[in-house]
C-alpha cells in the first residue's frame, strides 16, 4: 500500500463521550485559514464535537488534482461494455 492512500482520510464514525458508543459523524467546516482548513466532527446522535481534522493547502490541492482519477487507469484506456 502506498502512503498516498491515507493522506486524505476522513472519519465515518468516532467514539462519543455523551453517547458512550461509536457513532456516525458528520464533518463541518469550522475555520478557513490562509494555509489550512479546520474541520470539526459532530456526533449524529447528540451533535457534540467528537474530533477535528486539519487539511493543509497542499493536501487540498493534491486531493483536487486526484479527484475523479481512478488508480491504475489512464485516460486513454478503452472501456469494455458487456
Amino acid at each position: 500500500m502506498s502512503q498516498q492512500q491515507f493522506e486524505n482520510f476522513t472519519a465515518s464514525s468516532l467514539y462519543c463521550e455523551k453517547c458512550k458508543v461509536a457513532m456516525p459523524v458528520r464533518e463541518r467546516l469550522l475555520l478557513i485559514l490562509p494555509d489550512k482548513e479546520i474541520y470539526d466532527y459532530l456526533c449524529t446522535g447528540c451533535a457534540s464535537s467528537v474530533g477535528s481534522r486539519e487539511v493543509t493547502a497542499g493536501e487540498k490541492l493534491m486531493a483536487e488534482s486526484l479527484k475523479g482519477r481512478r488508480p491504475g487507469r489512464t485516460a486513454s484506456a478503452p472501456r469494455i461494455q458487456l
